[in-house]
């Protein structure tokens, strides 16, 4: 085999069969090593600072159901209910059972009424665990050894979903006694491990048959259709798009996924896409914390920044009469005080910044504590040169 090489000007003929024979055995190995590459392969490593669709938005159905119930726990140790309204509570209960018990019999010490709550996940199905959360609602003292009842837990409809039933955790204790306590933790609502069993599936849609939404966590207009840009360059067709609001991206179910859309959601699920965060500073001013985004822009501008201390000092000074004074002579206190005022020499420095990195190196430049730099990044952005949304919190 001969090759044809341009050298200069001038063309030549070698035979280079060995050398062509290994870069022509490495060329078809890397060739089919790239067709081997599907085309959501190429896409999703394009992305470096990318993030999966997963775990920025949310496909509707695909959402917590929140369930409440009243309960009683019973077996605490004289730190229940001193109210009429458990009291009856344990009549009734009485009574579903077959015992008729007087009101006035029946002590309620032992005895809390609490609300029970819980969190169902996604899809539930009967047999499910799941925590449950108790809380007093009279003026029971502590849960500490107590155990829930059997308590239905019904979802907004006032349809039972759930049942709850267990011993009490409240993570901490109580003890001592004659005026001498100690007591760790909160011990007025405590937590049930996998006292709640699901009864009930709630209902659900996941889409209509015809098409599924996705709703971003973060409403943006720009990471929306970027979104639906993405689905659409990796399935291939024009299903995706962002057409409704900054929050939510619609996306028709293919021919070939009608009958499998869960392996549709889990394919769009790990699609990565780049998200756009807005540019945005965060302050709390009771910790003085400070967190600037990488979007976050400061144009030239000049800054001096100086304090003013003020210091007061007062001293006591006492008087004392000598030995021949008169009688009505007595001890005098007197104050004296010392006030002086130091002001820090300011001089002006000049900021900007167009990457993270700039910013923060400018402001260090500053030599300021972090609650002054509060004050800076306020009087920054008035002036105008912060080119950001500032937040307190």
């Amino acid at each position: 085999m001969a090759i044809l090489m341009k050298t200069g000007d001038r063309i030549q003929e070698t035979g280079i069969r060995r050398r062509t024979s290994r870069t022509t055995r490495f060329v078809r190995l890397l060739f089919c090593f790239c067709l081997s590459l599907t085309p959501g392969s190429w896409l999703l490593a394009s992305d470096v600072h990318a993030e999966r669709i997963k775990d920025i938005a949310t496909f509707e159905g695909m959402r917590e159901n929140q369930l409440v119930g009243y309960g009683l726990v019973v077996g605490l140790d004289g730190s229940g209910d001193k109210g009429n309204q458990t009291i009856q509570t344990i009549a009734n209960l009485l009574q579903r059972m077959g015992l008729t018990v007087r009101l006035s019999d029946i002590k309620a010490k032992n005895v809390a009424a609490v609300m029970v709550t819980a969190a169902l996940p996604p899809f539930p199905k009967p047999g499910v665990k799941v925590d449950a959360l108790v809380s007093t609602m009279g003026d029971a003292k502590s849960l500490q050894g107590g155990t829930l009842l059997l308590a239905p837990l019904k979802g907004p409809d006032g349809k039972v979903y759930a049942l709850a039933q267990g011993s009490v955790s409240i993570g901490g204790f109580i003890g001592g006694g004659s005026g001498a306590t100690t007591q760790k933790n909160h011990l007025t609502a405590g937590r049930i491990p996998d006292g709640v069993t699901v009864e009930n599936e709630p209902r659900f849609a996941l889409g209509d048959g015809n098409e599924i939404r996705l709703f971003l966590h973060r409403p943006d207009f720009t990471t929306a259709a970027d979104v639906a840009r993405k689905i659409n360059e990796v399935l291939k067709d024009n299903t995706a798009a962002a057409t409704v609001d900054p929050a939510t991206i619609k996306v028709k179910i293919p021919f070939n996924y009608k009958s499998r859309v869960v392996e549709l959601i889990a394919f769009v699920e790990a699609i990565e896409v780049a998200v756009d965060t807005p540019a945005r500073v965060v302050m709390n001013e009771r910790t003085g914390t400070i967190t600037i985004g990488e979007s976050v822009r400061i144009a030239p501008v000049a800054i001096a920044h100086g304090s003013l201390t003020i210091e007061i000092r007062t001293q006591n000074l006492v008087s004392q009469p000598s030995s021949f004074a008169p009688d009505q002579a007595a001890t005098v206190v007197a104050q004296q005080k010392d006030v002086s005022v130091v002001e820090q020499k300011a001089s002006l420095s000049q900021i900007s910044g167009v990457t993270l990195g700039e910013i923060v190196k400018a402001l260090n430049a500053l030599g300021v504590t972090p609650r002054d730099l509060v004050s800076i990044l306020q009087a920054l952005k008035s002036s105008g040169a912060l080119r950001a949304q500032m937040e307190i919190i």
